[in-house]
């Protein structure tokens, strides 16, 4: 089993290099990433050449046009790459950042420093340009990281890392710290998930059967981001108007990602004045209704839930809409089938929107808001590695200081115990 080797090689190499890139200076690490970002642009030629050979795959392969786009590349989409990488150069660099600092009566100083948490693996499906997404912030953040992305984008993938690996190893990074799984075998993903000796934690990106398959194989620790069953949840004080905007943005605006609304909740005491023309605006806009027998009576369009549309994460245009008798029966209905991502009320009383927030459990709550600010770059963190909806380690969008974790460094002159 040649994969074998080649991750063990891959590990211990990722291993010798991030002990370098603990102690390399913000000023290298930020010419690096801006290396990285002019190679991308020049090599554009090289980049969109191998990406043809995996969308003439796809296509030959019967994949969706929706996930063939995903997987394509082209000059403007290499630029906007590039551009991300810039973008990290301006964000601060948390590691050697002092959360805490104090001297113990016994003259002893302690500070709680910010590190790199070591070697970082990701695992992602056919979208290229989370190859350069996550290198560039592992680089930032002083981590070593080992990407295996999804076999239909192995040739842009493969030629996507090779051009921005020697551009970081020209300005100075070392040998190893950006590395590619180049065999395609999927028993190699389940191989990396047991490098323990090499890798310190492993973040999954794609959908919900790439990360359960990850939570539930790992021996090293995970990270676990991206599946989003997410509800709005419109009351009875809500204001009609904003109500529609927010579920219609939250459903129809990019409804392929995991911050988008899957089920609308509405108040039984606001369905007859809010779901008829709520329903006709989204029925026009293409999405598919399927709801409880309440709904189905309000316009012709819908169909039938049935019991698993509640659950079901569809990044797509369709929506399960439920009416609900009141916010208890919401909560309960938010508590069964929520994968604590991001959630909404819209309201206008105040004891209602403080309970919801209160007591849903999610990495984001809104009130009066669409889910769809869940992001890094909305809240005003940059880029973002994934939204993570657990709760040890990090929670929410995952930016620079998420990818981090904590030493304490203990300065003393002889004091002993």
């Amino acid at each position: 089993m040649d994969y074998i080797n080649e991750l063990a090689e891959k590990g211990r190499v990722a291993k010798q290099a991030a002990r370098r890139l603990a102690s390399l200076s913000t000023v290298v690490k930020n010419q690096a990433l801006l290396a990285m970002a002019d190679a991308l642009e020049q090599e554009q030629a090289v980049i969109v050449a191998a990406n043809a050979q995996d969308v003439e795959r796809a296509a030959a392969n019967g994949m969706a046009k929706p996930l063939i786009d995903r997987l394509l590349l082209n000059e403007a989409r290499i630029t906007a790459m590039a551009e991300g990488l810039r973008q990290i150069v301006t964000l601060p660099d948390p590691v050697g950042e002092t959360a805490a600092g104090w001297i113990r009566p016994n003259g002893l100083s302690i500070s709680k420093v910010h590190v790199p948490l070591g070697v970082i693996g990701i695992i992602y499906e056919a979208r290229p340009n989370v190859t350069v997404d996550a290198a560039g912030l592992c680089l930032k953040s002083g981590n070593a990281v080992i990407l295996r992305g999804g076999s239909e984008a192995i040739s842009s993938n493969s030629a996507v890392t090779a051009i921005i690996a020697k551009a970081a190893v020209a300005a100075g990074i070392p040998a190893g710290a950006i590395q590619l799984v180049e065999t395609t075998d999927r028993q190699a993903v389940t191989a990396m998930l047991k490098l323990n000796k090499f890798i310190d934690v492993i973040i999954p990106r794609g959908g919900a059967g790439l990360i359960r398959t990850v939570v539930e194989n790992s021996t090293v620790p995970v990270i676990e981001t991206g599946t989003g069953v997410c509800h709005t949840f419109i009351d009875a004080s809500a204001d009609l108007k904003m109500a529609q905007d927010i579920a219609f943005n939250a459903k129809v605006s990019r409804p392929g990602v995991c911050n988008a609304m899957e089920t609308l909740l509405v108040h039984r005491d606001i369905a007859a004045a809010i779901l008829p023309d709520l329903l006709e605006r989204f029925h026009q806009a293409g999405v598919e209704l399927r709801g409880c027998p309440q709904v189905v009576d309000y316009h012709q369009a819908v169909k039938p839930a049935t019991q698993e549309d509640w659950a079901a994460e569809f990044l797509d245009l369709i929506l399960a809409v439920r009416v609900v008798d009141n916010l208890d029966v919401a909560l309960e209905h938010i508590a069964a089938y929520s994968t604590r991502h991001s959630e909404a009320i819209v309201t206008n009383d105040y004891n209602n929107a403080r309970r919801f927030q209160q007591e849903v459990d999610a990495a984001a709550v809104y009130v009066n808001a669409s889910t769809r600010f869940t992001d890094g770059f909305e809240f005003g963190f940059g880029a973002e590695i994934g939204i993570s909806t657990q709760k040890l380690h990090a929670r929410g969008p995952m930016g620079l200081p998420e990818l981090t974790s904590i030493k304490y460094m203990v300065n003393g002159c002889g004091q002993i115990r």
